[in-house]
């Protein structure tokens, strides 16, 4: 049998932080590569420290639903999962490029298969482009568009602005969009100036977080300009110094998120069968469906 944990923040204070987590667990769910899919939380139940014992399993493969390798990846999971043979160097990361690391958790008699965060996997490169997608209705977007990929940034870790540089670097690669930049909120180039950054006239905004919040709804469009309260809402696309801005909202409330949880396990080992082509025509369509809807609004 083979059980895949998603762990993730949660958060005591907004309702909406654990809602990503539980839906793409469902998505995960629905496939049937796993005989469990369990959820856990730093602040909120089940939590880290009881999530193992929940399962049957013998094989677990725990998938952190954060953006970026740090203190919560590197110490606070390992630690309450009691992962006593846990070291950071197995995963020989640069800061982008944590894999897995297969540890016993004697006291629960399992193999647990642990594995580096979802926000610094290739895969989520595919996932800003999709919420590009979404906030447009458009699955072609990029001709005529700039990308501005957006993270929190702190001198506390350095690896959350890796994290970010690393995707807006892949999707320039790619070709796809007219301009692409990396911008924060606590450091430079910040968001507040987000129109200064691009010639282009449509810039969409994708911020690299998992849920929808503080940051998400309230800082992030007050310092772009796209409403002067929160509260009252916003145009999509707002106009701000001759731009159109097409705000996206946390990247981790697309759909699609489902398939890099899914990527991360199969990297450690799982099973996971033709899973990861399901997840992606499925959020796909739904993805299509939503823009659809709000177009018809």
């Amino acid at each position: 049998m083979q059980a895949l944990v998603i762990v993730a923040h949660g958060s005591h204070l907004n309702p909406d932080a654990s809602t990503p987590t539980y839906e793409h667990a469902d998505t995960i769910r629905e496939s049937g590569v796993f005989d469990e899919v369990a959820t856990a939380f730093w602040k909120e139940e089940p939590s880290f420290r009881e999530v193992l014992r929940t399962l049957e399993s013998d094989d677990v493969y725990v998938v952190p639903l954060f953006i970026s390798e740090g203190y919560f990846t590197e110490e606070v999971i390992p630690r309450e999962l009691r992962l006593d043979d846990w070291d950071v160097e197995a995963w020989d990361s640069d800061g982008t490029s944590a894999t897995h690391a297969t540890l016993e958790a004697d006291d629960v008699d399992k193999t647990v298969h642990y594995c580096g965060p979802v926000g610094t996997h290739d895969a989520m490169t595919d996932v800003i482009v999709r919420r590009a997608e979404t906030v447009t209705g458009d699955p072609d977007v990029g001709d005529g568009f700039g990308l501005a990929v957006v993270g929190h940034g702190t001198e506390r870790n350095e690896n959350s602005a890796k994290a970010i540089e690393y995707h807006a670097e892949r999707v320039a690669e790619s070709g796809r969009f007219d301009e692409v930049k990396a911008l924060f909120m606590d450091e430079d180039p910040e968001i507040d100036d987000v129109t200064d950054f691009f010639e282009v006239e449509d810039i969409v905004v994708v911020p690299l977080f998992v849920a929808d919040g503080y940051h998400t709804q309230e800082d992030i469009p007050e310092d772009m300009g796209l409403t002067d309260d929160y509260r009252k809402g916003w145009d999509t696309p707002a106009e701000v110094d001759g731009h159109r801005i097409w705000y996206a909202g946390a990247v981790g409330t697309e759909a699609l998120m489902a398939d890099v949880v899914l990527e991360r396990a199969a990297d450690a080992g799982a099973d996971v069968g033709d899973a990861i082509d399901e997840v992606r025509r499925r959020t796909r369509v739904a993805g299509v469906e939503d823009a659809n809807a709000s177009a018809g609004d």
